[in-house]
């Protein structure tokens, strides 16, 4: 894990990765949760059967905004920037989903920081977030989040 307790800190980690998380397991109940909590009950994400049936990955898949929506947990693995007032998820660019993450698959996130901008003492993070599965020469997605930091100093 990388600490980071300030921005100098920070700007020396740009261009460079930064590490990865661990696998994350993707289960049917989290799926089914993640339709729950956003009304996308699409067949192809909550019925095992006909999925099984019908499905061109013979089972469920999560969905694409799921797999995004566990990289804060994943970054937490990562990074821990300390001395922060506040973090502010502040964008997503160039999101592009390569591959379906089926039921049951293991995910994790590789993440190198692209650039590091102090905007009047807010730091702006731009992090290539590439989410890997494991096994599959493909990535799950890739994109470019940015984060807000406020740090303390």
């Amino acid at each position: 894990m990388v600490i980071i307790n300030n921005y100098d800190e920070f700007e020396q980690y740009v261009g460079k990765e930064l590490g990865v998380s661990e696998y994350l397991k993707i289960t049917q109940e989290q799926i089914n949760l993640f339709a729950d909590a956003t009304m996308d009950h699409q067949w192809i994400h909550v019925d095992e059967e006909r999925a099984k049936n019908e499905s061109p990955f013979g089972t469920t898949i999560a969905h694409g905004y799921l797999t995004l929506s566990v990289l804060p947990h994943m970054w937490a693995q990562i990074a821990d920037v300390r001395n922060v007032k506040s973090l502010i998820n502040y964008g997503v660019d160039k999101l592009k989903f390569n591959q379906p993450v089926t039921v049951g698959s293991e995910i994790r996130v590789r993440v190198k920081l692209l650039t590091l901008t102090n905007l009047r003492g807010i730091a702006k993070a731009e992090l290539r977030a590439t989410m890997e599965i494991k096994d599959c020469p493909k990535s799950a997605f890739e994109g470019t989040i940015i984060f807000l930091y406020h740090f303390n100093n």
